[in-house]
């Protein structure tokens, strides 16, 4: 009997095991030969979109363009937003995005790969308006004006951190630099690794001094919450690529 219950248990599983892999992204990835990978193009080093050859770049570009070319297929970028990142890998819009901060409010919609990277959190302003602020609590006034891009997990950061200011968000494909930078806000929070690039091509944008950077969070690729099949064989082609350099040679390039 407890053989008959053993075989049984093996067709099951045998059976199962080509359904769980005709709904997965892997199949139809390497039956229709194109992997699409949704990115906002607005993050810079990661992503950056080149809007007179509708081109991208960026730290977050080679890496896709390395597990395309090691799955042995073609690589298709899909425009989204961070209002719409995780829709679209839910409703089926792509097979997984760029980087993306791991946030719980995400984790209830859509699943992570393993994390290769991790920023930290901080605040910059102008150099004409960088004498007013001395802190974080500087910046929870309510004569400041703090932009945030609609939909990113710095909108939810600051309406957490300065209940006080008044928070202007900015729907995409507007920048909340942009909104400091014409003066229409005094303030931004963005990552250490964005903001290092902003300042290095903005020269008016200057950091504004803090104890210590707010909000270590790692940084991951977005997948359908239930491909497991996908999710392991990105996470697996994470730890190769990890274990032979790949991440720190791409990270070194992009100044990261």
């Amino acid at each position: 009997m407890k053989l008959l219950k053993a075989l049984a248990a093996t067709a099951i599983l045998t059976l199962a095991a080509p359904t769980v892999f005709a709904q997965s992204a892997l199949k139809d990835i390497l039956d229709n030969g194109v992997l699409k990978v949704g990115t906002t193009g607005d993050w810079n080093p990661m992503t950056v979109k080149d809007p007179a050859t509708n081109s991208y770049k960026g730290y977050d570009i080679d890496i896709m363009t390395e597990l395309a070319k090691d799955m042995g297929v073609e690589l298709e970028f899909v425009a989204t937003d961070w209002k719409t990142l995780v829709n679209g890998v839910v409703g089926g819009n792509y097979h997984l995005t760029g980087s993306a901060s791991i946030s719980p409010a995400r984790m209830k919609a859509a699943g992570y790969s393993e994390s290769y990277i991790s920023v930290e959190i901080m605040p910059f302003t102008t150099s004409d308006k960088v004498d007013r602020f001395n802190g974080w609590d500087s910046i929870n006034q309510s004569d400041v004006k703090v932009a945030a891009t609609l939909g990113t997990t710095f909108e939810k950061l600051v309406k957490q951190w300065f209940p006080e200011a008044e928070i202007r968000a900015i729907e995409a494909p507007a920048v909340q630099q942009q909104e400091v930078l014409s003066g229409r806000s005094d303030v931004f929070v963005t990552s250490n690794i964005e903001g290092a690039t902003l300042m290095e091509k903005y020269k008016k944008i200057v950091p504004i001094e803090v104890d210590s950077p707010r909000s270590p969070t790692p940084i991951a690729m977005l997948l359908p919450q239930d491909d497991q099949v996908w999710i392991n064989y990105v996470n697996n082609w994470i730890k190769i690529k990890q274990t032979r350099g790949f991440f720190d040679e791409v990270a070194e390039k992009w100044g990261l």
